[in-house]
Protein backbone atom coordinates (compact mmCIF):
# COMPACT_ATOMS: atom_id res chain seq x y z
CA UNK A 1 0.00 0.00 0.00
CA UNK A 2 1.35 3.40 -0.94
CA UNK A 3 1.20 6.25 1.59
CA UNK A 4 -1.36 8.95 0.82
CA UNK A 5 1.39 11.55 0.63
CA UNK A 6 3.05 10.09 -2.46
CA UNK A 7 2.61 10.29 -6.22
CA UNK A 8 1.51 6.66 -6.41
CA UNK A 9 -0.82 7.02 -3.43
CA UNK A 10 -2.72 9.75 -5.24
CA UNK A 11 -2.86 7.86 -8.56
CA UNK A 12 -3.73 4.40 -7.23
CA UNK A 13 -7.30 4.90 -6.00
CA UNK A 14 -8.33 5.27 -9.67
CA UNK A 15 -5.51 3.57 -11.59
CA UNK A 16 -2.89 0.96 -10.64
CA UNK A 17 0.73 2.09 -10.69
CA UNK A 18 2.26 -1.34 -11.40
CA UNK A 19 0.62 -4.18 -13.28
CA UNK A 20 1.63 -7.75 -13.96
CA UNK A 21 3.11 -8.69 -17.33
CA UNK A 22 4.98 -11.64 -18.81
CA UNK A 23 7.26 -12.59 -21.67
CA UNK A 24 10.57 -11.16 -22.84
CA UNK A 25 9.32 -7.80 -24.00
CA UNK A 26 11.79 -4.92 -23.80
CA UNK A 27 8.93 -2.47 -23.68
CA UNK A 28 9.02 0.94 -22.10
CA UNK A 29 8.08 0.80 -18.43
CA UNK A 30 9.18 -2.82 -17.88
CA UNK A 31 10.79 -3.48 -14.50
CA UNK A 32 14.02 -5.48 -14.90
CA UNK A 33 17.20 -6.49 -13.11
CA UNK A 34 20.65 -5.63 -14.50
CA UNK A 35 24.23 -5.23 -13.35
CA UNK A 36 24.62 -1.46 -13.39
CA UNK A 37 27.68 0.62 -12.51
CA UNK A 38 27.54 3.20 -9.79
CA UNK A 39 28.64 6.35 -11.58
CA UNK A 40 31.24 7.99 -9.35
CA UNK A 41 32.34 11.55 -9.88
CA UNK A 42 35.75 10.25 -10.96
CA UNK A 43 36.12 6.79 -12.51
CA UNK A 44 39.18 4.55 -12.43
CA UNK A 45 41.06 2.89 -15.26
CA UNK A 46 42.53 -0.60 -15.64
CA UNK A 47 46.17 -0.50 -16.70
CA UNK A 48 47.86 -3.71 -17.97
CA UNK A 49 51.28 -4.23 -16.38
CA UNK A 50 52.49 -7.57 -17.72
CA UNK A 51 51.41 -11.05 -18.67
CA UNK A 52 50.46 -13.61 -16.04
CA UNK A 53 52.66 -16.14 -14.27
CA UNK A 54 53.25 -18.02 -17.52
CA UNK A 55 54.65 -15.51 -20.05
CA UNK A 56 53.98 -17.88 -22.94
CA UNK A 57 50.19 -17.69 -22.59
CA UNK A 58 48.13 -14.60 -23.31
CA UNK A 59 44.87 -15.25 -21.45
CA UNK A 60 45.93 -13.80 -18.11
CA UNK A 61 47.49 -10.51 -17.18
CA UNK A 62 48.63 -8.53 -14.19
CA UNK A 63 47.05 -5.10 -14.00
CA UNK A 64 46.62 -2.19 -11.64
CA UNK A 65 43.71 0.17 -11.08
CA UNK A 66 44.44 3.89 -11.17
CA UNK A 67 42.35 7.07 -10.79
CA UNK A 68 41.22 8.54 -14.09
CA UNK A 69 40.48 12.12 -15.05
CA UNK A 70 39.78 13.78 -18.38
CA UNK A 71 43.35 15.12 -18.59
CA UNK A 72 44.87 11.63 -18.41
CA UNK A 73 47.35 10.88 -21.19
CA UNK A 74 46.70 7.44 -22.64
CA UNK A 75 49.78 5.27 -22.25
CA UNK A 76 49.92 2.00 -24.12
CA UNK A 77 51.33 -1.18 -22.51
CA UNK A 78 54.94 -1.97 -23.30
CA UNK A 79 53.99 -5.35 -24.72
CA UNK A 80 50.76 -6.50 -26.38
CA UNK A 81 48.41 -8.51 -24.17
CA UNK A 82 45.89 -10.60 -26.08
CA UNK A 83 43.69 -10.97 -22.99
CA UNK A 84 43.18 -7.21 -22.85
CA UNK A 85 43.68 -5.63 -26.26
CA UNK A 86 44.00 -1.88 -26.37
CA UNK A 87 43.04 0.10 -29.42
CA UNK A 88 44.21 3.56 -30.34
CA UNK A 89 42.77 6.34 -28.16
CA UNK A 90 40.85 3.84 -25.99
CA UNK A 91 41.15 2.93 -22.31
CA UNK A 92 39.24 0.63 -19.97
CA UNK A 93 37.30 2.25 -17.16
CA UNK A 94 36.46 0.54 -13.87
CA UNK A 95 33.28 1.09 -11.85
CA UNK A 96 31.63 -0.58 -8.91
CA UNK A 97 28.56 -2.42 -10.19
CA UNK A 98 25.60 -4.07 -8.52
CA UNK A 99 22.63 -6.11 -9.68
CA UNK A 100 19.85 -3.55 -9.33
CA UNK A 101 16.22 -3.15 -10.26
CA UNK A 102 15.85 -0.78 -13.18
CA UNK A 103 13.11 0.64 -15.37
CA UNK A 104 13.27 0.49 -19.15
CA UNK A 105 12.88 4.12 -20.24
CA UNK A 106 13.45 3.47 -23.96
CA UNK A 107 13.54 0.17 -25.84
CA UNK A 108 15.94 1.52 -28.47
CA UNK A 109 15.42 1.85 -32.18
CA UNK A 110 14.35 -0.68 -34.83
CA UNK A 111 16.60 -3.47 -36.10
CA UNK A 112 19.29 -2.48 -38.62
CA UNK A 113 19.35 -4.25 -41.99
CA UNK A 114 22.03 -6.96 -42.15
CA UNK A 115 23.28 -5.49 -45.43
CA UNK A 116 24.33 -2.35 -43.54
CA UNK A 117 26.22 -4.22 -40.81
CA UNK A 118 27.96 -6.94 -42.83
CA UNK A 119 31.69 -7.16 -42.07
CA UNK A 120 31.40 -4.38 -39.50
CA UNK A 121 32.17 -4.42 -35.78
CA UNK A 122 29.11 -5.59 -33.84
CA UNK A 123 29.43 -2.88 -31.19
CA UNK A 124 28.55 -0.27 -33.80
CA UNK A 125 24.92 -1.40 -34.09
CA UNK A 126 24.25 -3.93 -31.33
CA UNK A 127 20.79 -3.12 -29.89
CA UNK A 128 20.51 -1.57 -26.43
CA UNK A 129 17.78 -0.31 -24.14
CA UNK A 130 17.99 2.77 -21.91
CA UNK A 131 17.30 2.03 -18.24
CA UNK A 132 17.15 4.07 -15.05
CA UNK A 133 18.47 2.33 -11.89
CA UNK A 134 16.66 2.06 -8.56
CA UNK A 135 18.59 2.51 -5.31
CA UNK A 136 17.27 0.94 -2.14
CA UNK A 137 16.28 3.22 0.74
CA UNK A 138 17.73 1.40 3.71
CA UNK A 139 19.29 3.45 6.54
CA UNK A 140 20.67 0.23 8.02
CA UNK A 141 23.18 -0.44 5.24
CA UNK A 142 26.92 -0.23 5.80
CA UNK A 143 27.16 2.89 3.62
CA UNK A 144 24.54 4.64 5.73
CA UNK A 145 21.64 4.80 3.30
CA UNK A 146 19.78 7.96 2.32
CA UNK A 147 18.98 10.82 4.67
CA UNK A 148 15.33 10.28 5.77
CA UNK A 149 14.55 13.97 5.24
CA UNK A 150 15.90 13.73 1.70
CA UNK A 151 13.79 10.60 1.07
CA UNK A 152 10.69 12.45 2.23
CA UNK A 153 11.42 15.31 -0.16
CA UNK A 154 11.86 12.85 -3.02
CA UNK A 155 8.55 11.16 -2.12
CA UNK A 156 6.86 14.56 -2.33
CA UNK A 157 8.20 15.00 -5.91
CA UNK A 158 10.57 17.86 -5.14
CA UNK A 159 13.36 16.89 -7.56
CA UNK A 160 13.10 16.05 -11.28
CA UNK A 161 16.03 13.59 -11.25
CA UNK A 162 14.85 11.45 -8.29
CA UNK A 163 11.59 9.47 -8.17
CA UNK A 164 10.40 7.57 -5.07
CA UNK A 165 8.62 4.20 -5.28
CA UNK A 166 7.83 0.89 -3.56
CA UNK A 167 8.78 -1.88 -5.98
CA UNK A 168 6.49 -4.93 -6.23
CA UNK A 169 9.35 -7.46 -6.26
CA UNK A 170 11.26 -9.60 -3.82
CA UNK A 171 14.89 -8.70 -3.16
CA UNK A 172 14.41 -4.94 -3.05
CA UNK A 173 14.06 -2.69 -0.02
CA UNK A 174 10.64 -1.47 1.06
CA UNK A 175 11.32 1.93 -0.49
CA UNK A 176 13.42 2.72 -3.55
CA UNK A 177 14.57 5.82 -5.39
CA UNK A 178 14.95 5.84 -9.17
CA UNK A 179 17.82 8.00 -10.40
CA UNK A 180 16.77 9.44 -13.73
CA UNK A 181 20.07 11.31 -13.95
CA UNK A 182 21.80 7.93 -14.23
CA UNK A 183 19.95 6.59 -17.25
CA UNK A 184 22.31 4.34 -19.15
CA UNK A 185 22.40 1.82 -22.01
CA UNK A 186 22.24 -1.93 -21.37
CA UNK A 187 22.60 -4.61 -24.03
CA UNK A 188 19.26 -5.92 -25.28
CA UNK A 189 20.18 -9.46 -24.36
CA UNK A 190 19.05 -12.12 -21.89
CA UNK A 191 22.67 -12.19 -20.69
CA UNK A 192 22.39 -8.53 -19.68
CA UNK A 193 18.79 -8.17 -18.50
CA UNK A 194 16.56 -10.27 -16.25
CA UNK A 195 12.84 -9.57 -16.58
CA UNK A 196 10.45 -9.24 -13.67
CA UNK A 197 6.73 -9.89 -13.99
CA UNK A 198 5.84 -6.21 -13.57
CA UNK A 199 5.61 -3.09 -15.69
CA UNK A 200 4.17 0.39 -15.27
CA UNK A 201 0.51 0.81 -16.10
CA UNK A 202 -0.58 3.05 -18.98
CA UNK A 203 -1.56 5.76 -16.49
CA UNK A 204 1.82 5.58 -14.79
CA UNK A 205 3.57 5.82 -18.18
CA UNK A 206 1.69 9.03 -18.98
CA UNK A 207 2.94 10.55 -15.74
CA UNK A 208 6.45 9.26 -16.42
CA UNK A 209 6.39 11.06 -19.79
CA UNK A 210 5.48 14.30 -18.02
CA UNK A 211 8.22 13.67 -15.47
CA UNK A 212 10.82 13.20 -18.24
CA UNK A 213 9.72 16.46 -19.84
CA UNK A 214 10.24 18.10 -16.45
CA UNK A 215 13.75 16.60 -16.27
CA UNK A 216 14.81 17.28 -19.86
CA UNK A 217 13.12 20.61 -20.59
CA UNK A 218 12.67 22.01 -17.09
CA UNK A 219 8.96 22.55 -17.71
CA UNK A 220 6.02 21.04 -15.90
CA UNK A 221 3.24 22.46 -18.01
CA UNK A 222 2.13 25.18 -15.56
CA UNK A 223 -0.77 27.52 -16.17
CA UNK A 224 -0.87 29.19 -19.56
CA UNK A 225 -3.62 31.38 -21.01
CA UNK A 226 -4.91 30.99 -24.57
CA UNK A 227 -7.11 33.24 -26.72
CA UNK A 228 -10.36 33.99 -24.97
CA UNK A 229 -8.78 33.80 -21.52
CA UNK A 230 -9.47 30.09 -20.92
CA UNK A 231 -6.86 28.05 -19.14
CA UNK A 232 -5.07 25.14 -20.80
CA UNK A 233 -5.43 21.78 -19.12
CA UNK A 234 -2.52 21.15 -16.77
CA UNK A 235 -0.61 17.85 -16.76
CA UNK A 236 -1.55 15.46 -13.99
CA UNK A 237 1.94 15.57 -12.50
CA UNK A 238 1.70 19.36 -12.11
CA UNK A 239 -1.44 19.03 -10.01
CA UNK A 240 -0.17 16.06 -7.99
CA UNK A 241 3.12 17.78 -7.19
CA UNK A 242 1.24 20.89 -6.11
CA UNK A 243 -0.73 18.81 -3.60
CA UNK A 244 2.29 16.88 -2.30
CA UNK A 245 4.51 19.91 -1.79
CA UNK A 246 1.82 21.46 0.38
CA UNK A 247 2.70 18.77 2.97
CA UNK A 248 6.37 19.77 3.13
Amino acid sequence: MYPDESLQGIVEPEHPWWQECSGDDYKRGRLVWAFLPHVDQNPCTLVPVERGEDPTQHKEIKARIEPLDIRTVIRYPRLPVAALPQRENEIRTVYLAKKRPALIICRGGPAISASLTKNRAKWQTNPTVIVAPYYGVDPGTRRGGFNPEFVERVRLCEYPHFMWDQLPIQGSTKESIMRLDQMQPVGRSRDSIEFTNYCLSDSALLILDEWLEWLFAGTLGGKTLVDGGTENEKPKLYEIRDVLLSFS
